[in-house]
């Protein structure tokens, strides 16, 4: 895995993204090149640079920003061909620790949403074609909680689509380097279709359905093994509290993006 695969990446991110944009129904607001004003403003104040409108952000700058806060965030460098590729794409749409997310579920290890050593010895050996699909299907399971799935839905849902064939693609060859931006006939990029508009990170990557629940309900469950073999008479005990822990937790995270998306 070199870091050749970033440059054909980013190419295939942008043709997304699309140029500037202020959607009204776009929790991120103004938006050039996927880059938002929030994000633009922090990136020139880290630097001492005066704030400027997101309009004006220049080609050096988007590279960069593209590379230190999703690509190296991911560790997309050390993730094998294709896999990559899928998660910087989801970074940028989502955060990067919510990308990282998807991939540790995936994985079946803690999700802390940090790419870290843990994370990167759980891929060895694994199929990488049947993760990129299963953090893709997690990534559009919690996009159509949304409420802004009715103004962006088809556009999301067909630029995932996208990102995983080619990131299939990839992994399919092992190809060192990104096919070329537009080569598998992607429409080209409309701001008010294409373009995903940012997520907020309150989401935390809170799946819809019962898929979900069993999730967690079984990360739960065999973690309290040990015990309930000891007890087992603790075993419909612990069920009710994780059951009710669960339903906390699912209420929480959907008034964090209902506040989210209000802001």
């Amino acid at each position: 895995m070199t870091a050749s695969n970033f440059d054909g990446a980013l190419a295939r991110v942008l043709a997304h993204e699309g140029g500037y944009a202020d959607h009204p129904a776009d929790p991120g607001g103004a938006t050039n090149r996927g880059v938002t004003q929030r994000v633009y403003d922090g990136w020139r104040r880290g630097r001492g640079l005066a704030p400027r409108a997101v309009k004006r952000i220049a080609a050096g700058e988007v590279e960069a920003i593209y590379r230190t806060q999703y690509w190296a965030a991911v560790r997309a460098d050390e993730l094998p061909p294709g896999l990559d590729y899928c998660l910087f794409d989801a970074a940028v749409n989502s955060g990067p620790a919510q990308a990282a997310k998807w991939l540790q579920r995936a994985l079946g290890v803690a999700a802390d949403g940090q790419v870290g050593a843990l994370t990167l010895a759980a891929l060895e050996g694994r199929d990488v074609a049947g993760l990129i699909d299963e953090v893709c299907d997690r990534r559009l399971a919690m996009l159509r909680t949304l409420r802004t799935f009715r103004s962006f839905g088809a556009g999301w849902t067909r630029r995932v689509g996208e990102v995983r064939r080619a990131a299939l693609a990839l992994a399919a060859d092992g190809a060192a380097a990104m096919p070329a931006a537009g080569a598998d006939g992607a429409a080209k990029a409309r701001p008010d279709e294409m373009r995903l508009a940012r997520v907020p990170e309150a989401a935390g990557g809170l799946m819809s359905g019962a898929g979900a629940l069993g999730a967690v309900v079984a990360e739960q469950a065999q973690a309290l093994a040990p015990l309930t073999e000891v007890a087992p008479a603790l075993r419909w005990l612990f069920a009710a509290l994780i059951l009710a822990g669960v339903a906390l937790t699912l209420h929480g995270a959907l008034q964090r993006i209902r506040a989210g998306e209000a802001a």
